[in-house]
């Protein structure tokens, strides 16, 4: 197989305990579909907690390395990180860092999940504290007289 981008032939190595096609000239990468969720996986396991993969897709101008045709641009779970896949489902083109680039946004997705399932944690706590009545109490109080 040849690189998209350069043409250069692809050498297997192993990158994150991944085995990948890797372009020696431009560094980029080449992911089978499978190999992108095990990348992915290294930092969020549950798959929906990674949103949605596809966004904003668009013709691209690199060629798929096993089937030939057209591969599609898209943005990386909605962000400003465009990555090129196979709609045929033979894999993904990563330029050199983009690996780390999406890592890193997942990473940032997990902390800021963590942060906010933590402070919805304790705003309930707070609530309970106080005796706060939710809106539905509230609302059925005003019906009831309570």
């Amino acid at each position: 197989m040849r690189c998209p981008r350069d043409g250069t032939e692809f050498t297997v190595e192993q990158h994150k305990g991944i085995e990948v096609d890797r372009c020696t000239t431009c560094k980029g990468i080449w992911l089978d579909e499978h190999e992108m969720h095990d990348l992915e996986s290294k930092v969020i396991e549950d798959e929906k907690t990674r949103g949605t993969l596809v966004y904003a897709k668009r013709p691209s101008e690199l060629v798929c390395p096993w089937c030939d045709r057209k591969l599609t641009a898209f943005n990386y779970r909605a962000r400003n990180l465009e990555i090129d896949m196979c709609e045929h489902g033979d894999g993904f083109w990563l330029d050199h860092g983009e690996d780390k680039q999406a890592l890193d946004f997942l990473t940032q997705r997990v902390k800021d999940l963590e942060r906010s399932y933590k402070a919805e944690g304790d705003w309930h706590k707070t609530k309970r504290a106080k005796g706060s009545r939710s809106f539905l109490d509230k609302v059925k109080g005003f019906f009831t007289g309570r």
